[in-house]
């Protein structure tokens, strides 16, 4: 593992009608990840274990992922631009007995929510987190 990643986790989502705050962080610093709705809802009823009537679309790719033996290794966020961050997903596709480690861009709200369902750790840069801009704990 790269020296420089923190492990930050998941300390809380925050809805609105027109976005989702993901806040994410360590014990010292905390930093908000905007998002919309659909994928703060989605991160809800998984939190919730609420049930839901068919598959939402996290789900669909846990399907494929593991129809194809690949498993979700851990979430890097390694970018900041503007407020908009980037994240990188890592993965393991075995093939007999041999693997290969896939690193695939996405973003850092559908990367937490793949950490959340398969319980693989997030990290941060720590350059990047350097440059986030930290938010109190909100008291909801």
């Amino acid at each position: 593992m790269d020296v420089d990643l923190i492990p930050v986790s998941f300390s809380k989502i925050l809805q609105s009608r027109a976005y989702t705050v993901i806040i994410l962080g360590t014990e010292e610093k905390r930093f908000a990840i905007y998002t919309d709705p659909q994928v703060g809802r989605t991160i809800q009823i998984y939190l919730t274990e609420e049930h839901k009537p068919r598959p939402y679309t996290h789900d669909l790719i846990n399907a494929i992922l593991n129809g194809l033996d690949i498993k979700p290794l851990q979430i890097v966020i390694n970018d900041l631009e503007d407020t908009i961050y980037f994240s990188r997903l890592y993965l393991e596709q075995k093939r007999g007995d041999q693997s290969t480690i896939l690193e695939i861009d996405a973003r850092p709200s559908d990367c937490v929510t793949l950490a959340l369902m398969n319980n693989i750790p997030v990290f941060c840069r720590k350059e990047i987190l350097d440059k986030t801009i930290p938010v109190e704990e909100l008291n909801t």
